[in-house]
């Protein structure tokens, strides 16, 4: 199999409406094996959830205050608390990482870390945002229009099981902010969180799901993942 194979394969999904979070579990831990044992392709699925906080493997029990009682999930992923919920698009990114990925060499945690980060940082360039990461900071960040002070934008939650990545990453659109006081996002007590609709109350998702793809691939493939076949829906809907 050759690399430009590799890229063809990587199927790039959307589901409407809000997809619940166990279902999305269910789907990536699925899917993931199969990528692995070479029956499925590589899939970046684009989703909303339902109001939810999920803990990462850092996660602290005194960082979560939940005062909606959202339900909780344990989330395998790396990091600390983090909430999702309907205005934020998740992007779940399951590749292959034992095979070369665009500019990502095969088994490099830390560049496909930074691939995303550059992802993210070209889609909402792309969106007439500066972004940027800090060193000791998880995420994404801005300068938050209305406050002027830093604020995150994006987040980053991966696992690898076999050198096949799941979860991804998260933009805040026009969540409901107020609901990330029910944790302290990521343990960063310090900053707070910001979204798109506070650079630019105009933009739709539909506007996000095209800057992810403007300007040309992302770093973490070198061409635009391909759509799966109209009406298809998921490559395998996820399992009830």
């Amino acid at each position: 199999m050759t690399r430009n194979d590799i890229y063809e394969e990587i199927l790039w999904k959307k589901s409407d409406g809000l997809t619940p979070y166990p279902d999305a579990l269910n789907f990536m831990a699925t899917r993931s094996r199969q990528i692995h044992e070479g029956t499925a392709d590589p899939v970046v699925w684009l989703v909303e959830h339902p109001p939810v906080f999920t803990a990462g493997t850092s996660a602290k029990q005194q960082d979560l205050y939940n005062p909606h009682h959202y339900p909780t999930y344990e989330a395998g992923r790396g990091g600390q608390w983090t909430y999702h919920g309907p205005g934020q698009r998740l992007a779940y990114v399951l590749l292959n990482l034992s095979h070369q990925n665009g500019t990502i060499p095969p088994k490099d945690l830390r560049a496909f870390v930074k691939g995303l980060e550059t992802w993210i940082i070209e889609t909402l360039r792309h969106l007439g945002v500066t972004a940027f990461t800090r060193e000791g900071r998880i995420g994404v960040w801005a300068f938050d229009p209305l406050t002027g002070e830093e604020a995150k934008i994006a987040a980053l939650g991966i696992r690898v099981s076999r050198w096949v990545s799941w979860h991804g990453v998260s933009i805040n659109l026009d969540p409901a902010l107020d609901d990330f006081d029910g944790i302290v996002p990521c343990g960063i007590r310090e900053f707070g969180v910001t979204s798109l609709r506070r650079f630019n109350p105009t933009l739709s998702m539909e506007d996000l799901d095209r800057g992810r793809g403007a300007g040309g691939a992302p770093p973490i493939w070198s061409s635009p993942p391909r759509a799966g076949k109209k009406g298809g829906g998921l490559v395998d809907p996820p399992p009830k």
